[in-house]
């Protein structure tokens, strides 16, 4: 705690060894809630929103070294590589060649400072994006579940897993008959994989320890195999390409399907309701003023459960507290660049490379390109590389997706009804994991047709990139103008988010200008890229598009303008010495 002229050292900001230990699991400090002070209301603490929920006061963490904390960005590593980096941006690059790959660089940079920003509020308070949003309005939460659940809630990724397993294991054209329902095998594999992934959320008192450490595993082995798969196949001279793509901003070939390319565009990471979880998973981690605020225990397993609160803290600004929350703040952004973007960069461009060189032209896509086109042409042990690679990589987004549409929905669900209810945090994550995986057994015994499960992921993915708009723009809203000046996201970052916003919102205006017609006949709402050639509904929409845009980002600059003039009225002592 800092003393009046006393000068701030290293000890007052970082941890020591020992300490930093305490984060390689998850790191939780109880605190008197109760007893805490409550931050005034003035502009050197949070705005409360609209229901007016206090935050306590309390000094950040000391900031521990990276290796302590690297494990959330992992996960959402992991919650990518079986979808943009294996499956989408291989297959575009395969049929349109290099040009693309400005969409896809651009595209992990834009989803690096979206993720970092859904992480700043969390960082800041201890309380999760959707408590934000919440503060906003509660329909903001409420309208991401929804369409979470539409992007992610058809087990596209288990019958991807599942599919792809089965071909390898040469079983792919069998069936067998479970309780009088006949199940192809690959069908039958995919239920397994659910289950399994269901039992290990049992394994732990904390679920969020067991998700990292299987999730680090599977992104290793998915890791390893891709590099090794790359230098077997030797597809290196592929890679004098990629400078080439990325400065051919812009270039998008003709015919191109839109929902396609818009789904490649979210999945250059992990998108849509999988990078909100971001926020969650740091603060079951315990990255900064996440530390006092709760994790989820399984309610089943171990000690009692920890109170997840609903209101979360500040610190006030003193020189000690500035310090750790610049070093709180560096270490955040350089866990998920290392680990997130980095490990994207790596691992989807040798993939582009191997489809480049052994699919160029091909009219197939994702899982079938890999099966069919380059299979044949790389000998036994490419095939079983290719097979091993997929299939760990389509595990380890399957495990994402289930991790963070449970962990989101548990959290919205809590906050909006269940705490008043008097329902149990640990209970409602619980429940919602077990209906989620039962909801996936159901789709895939059930008797439809799931023979296309690339099909699935393309409706996933355009989804989530329709949602990515809203949510980039509301997070723009809520980081410069419910944040004090000290922690809010500097110019080039509110830049950034504007850009984000923009991003998504022009491709998810063409979306919508193709699906209304060709799934609706209502051609008169069709939209071109170019926007002059698009119908009345489709200028309409891109009407709506700019003048949505104008109004975040006016809203924004003015609320940044307004927290860098405003004078400062936080006394600069720690909590307890005012």
């Amino acid at each position: 705690m800092q003393r009046q002229g006393q000068e701030v050292t290293d000890e007052d900001v970082y941890t020591t060894e020992e300490e930093g230990k305490q984060y390689r699991g998850s790191s939780y400090m109880p605190t008197a809630y109760d007893n805490l002070d409550l931050a005034p209301e003035t502009e050197a603490y949070p705005d409360r929103g609209h229901d007016g929920g206090s935050y306590r006061l309390l000094d950040l963490p000391r900031v521990p070294k990276l290796s302590h904390v690297l494990g959330p960005s992992a996960i959402m590593l992991g919650a990518s590589l079986g979808s943009g980096e294996t499956l989408f941006w291989p297959t575009l690059v395969a049929q349109h060649g290099w040009e693309l790959y400005w969409a896809f660089f651009v595209g992990v940079l834009t989803q690096f400072f979206i993720n970092t920003e859904i992480q700043r509020w969390t960082l800041a308070t201890g309380e999760s994006i959707f408590r934000a949003f919440e503060r906003v309005h509660t329909a903001w939460p409420i309208l991401f579940m929804v369409l979470g659940f539409v992007s992610l809630g058809w087990p596209g990724w288990a019958a991807s897993a599942a599919d792809i397993g089965a071909i390898g294991l040469g079983i792919q054209a069998s069936s067998f008959e479970i309780l009088g329902v006949e199940l192809a095998a690959w069908k039958l594999f995919g239920i397994l994989l659910m289950v399994f992934i269901w039992i290990t959320y049992q394994l732990t008192p904390l679920m969020y320890n067991v998700v990292e450490a299987i999730q680090i595993v599977l992104v290793t082995i998915s890791v390893v195999l891709a590099v090794a798969l790359f230098v077997a196949l030797g597809s290196v001279h592929e890679l004098a390409k990629v400078p080439g793509g990325i400065v051919s901003v812009g270039t998008l070939p003709p015919g191109q399907d839109v929902a396609i390319f818009l789904g490649g565009l979210a999945y250059a990471g992990a998108g849509g309701y999988l990078n909100l979880a971001q926020s969650l998973w740091i603060r079951e981690k315990g990255y900064g003023m996440g530390r006092y605020q709760g994790r989820i225990e399984n309610p089943f397993v171990g000690d009692d459960p920890e109170p997840v609160h609903r209101n979360g803290f500040t610190f006030i600004p003193n020189e000690v507290n500035r310090k750790r929350w610049q070093g709180w703040w560096r270490l955040a952004r350089l866990e998920h660049f290392l680990t997130f973007a980095f490990g994207l960069f790596v691992v989807a461009t040798m993939m582009m490379a191997l489809a480049a060189e052994y699919a160029q032209g091909t009219t197939t896509d994702g899982i079938a390109m890999w099966a069919d086109v380059v299979l044949p042409q790389v000998g036994a042990v490419g095939g079983a590389l290719i097979f091993a690679t997929l299939f760990f990589a389509l595990l380890t987004t399957e495990y994402g997706i289930i991790e963070s549409v449970v962990r989101n929905s548990a959290d919205i669900v809590y906050e909006l009804y269940g705490r008043s209810a008097g329902w149990s945090l640990p209970r409602i994550f619980w429940s919602i994991l077990t209906m989620f995986t039962l909801w996936g057994i159901l789709i895939l015994s059930l008797p439809i047709p799931v023979e296309d499960p690339f099909g699935l992921l393309v409706l996933a993915a355009a989804m989530s990139g329709v949602m990515m708009w809203p949510y980039t723009a509301l997070l723009l809203v809520v980081n410069t103008a419910r944040l004090p000046d000290h922690v809010e996201p500097s110019w080039f970052r509110v830049g950034a988010l504007a850009w984000g916003s923009a991003f998504f919102g022009y491709f998810s205006v063409l979306l919508l200008g193709k699906w209304l017609p060709d799934i609706l006949g209502l051609t008169m709402f069709a939209a071109t890229a170019d926007v002059v050639g698009s119908e009345p509904g489709g200028l309409a929409m891109f009407g709506v598009y700019v003048v949505v845009e104008v109004l975040v980002v006016v809203y924004s600059i003015r609320a940044k303008r307004a927290t860098v003039t405003a004078p400062q009225t936080g006394d600069g002592n720690a909590p307890g010495e005012r």
